[in-house]
């Protein structure tokens, strides 16, 4: 008789990310871990602003719990600066990787000088200089999102432009949010293309030009997502918005690259590194 389609329980390992503060740094580091075992199974717990011993054995009983039902350690990733608090959640039966002990004392033999040790240290930035120019960041990729606010684009850090759909708006966005950089986007559409030139508004800021493609059967997946059936998706469409967009790019020598297989992540170094702002605002 046939077994139902299931991966057994033994190949499922619960994950915790604990932290005393938000456990984003902690979880990203984890997913990059993570994904080097391709054959492995995990269920994420992100458990954030752990900043008391009652909390720690909250999250000590929770990890213990994990233990029980799926009968092998649950493997811990940790952030918590707090000895006290560290001790207490380390109490618990798991595989703990506490990422700052692997850091922090290292560095403090080298420096010769002893870290603060200050809980939510990394995110108690509101009131300076580099986390408002982040907001204002996000603020001008916002406002200038697909062209649509055209004043203000010489205050611009990098112009992305491309074909509708290849993604401009979301590595500006990422760009703004990771790394407070001011990225403005403009799309390229067919009346750019039957006059074979630039749109206007951005002959002025050439050196600060950067262009996406992707591969036309991927634009045609996602525009169809959008407007299903329509002349916008069709891959006639998408092929001929591609090569025309190329084309441009070619002629006007703007680099570009294809975002069909590459992360959010990935592309936004990639504009950093070409557009010459890498290091700026790390």
């Amino acid at each position: 008789m046939p077994q139902p389609d299931a991966t057994p329980n033994s190949y499922l390992r619960t994950v915790f990310v604990v932290s005393d503060g938000t456990g984003i740094t902690a979880e990203t580091f984890a997913h990059s871990v993570l994904a080097q075992f391709e054959s492995a199974r995990f269920r994420h717990v992100r458990l954030p602003f752990i900043d008391s011993v009652d909390k720690a054995a909250a999250v000590a009983a929770r990890i213990d719990a994990a233990f029980a039902a799926d009968g092998q350690r649950p493997i811990v990733f940790s952030t918590l600066v707090n000895s006290e608090i560290n001790t207490r959640v380390r109490q618990a039966n798991g595989l703990f990787l506490d990422l700052f002990s692997t850091f922090v004392e290292p560095i403090e033999q080298e420096l010769n000088i002893k870290s603060s040790h200050s809980i939510g240290r990394s995110h108690n930035v509101a009131n300076t200089k580099q986390y408002q120019n982040r907001i204002e960041a996000i603020n001008f990729s916002l406002a200038h999102d697909d062209g649509q606010y055209i004043k203000g684009l010489e205050q611009a850090d990098v112009i992305l432009i491309g074909v509708s759909r290849c993604g401009k708006t979301p590595t500006s966005l990422y760009l703004a949010m990771q790394y407070g950089v001011k990225a403005a986007n403009v799309p390229l559409i067919p009346d750019d293309f039957e006059r074979n030139a630039l749109p206007s508004a951005i002959l002025p800021y050439r050196n600060k030009l950067f262009g996406l493609t992707i591969q036309p059967e991927r634009l045609a997946e996602v525009r169809h997502e959008r407007r299903p059936d329509s002349r916008y998706a069709s891959l006639e469409q998408c092929r001929y918005e591609v090569a025309e967009a190329e084309k441009l790019m070619r002629r006007e020598s703007i680099r570009w690259l294809s975002t069909t297989t590459k992360s959010i992540e990935e592309i936004s170094t990639t504009v950093l590194q070409k557009i010459g702002l890498e290091g700026r605002f790390y």
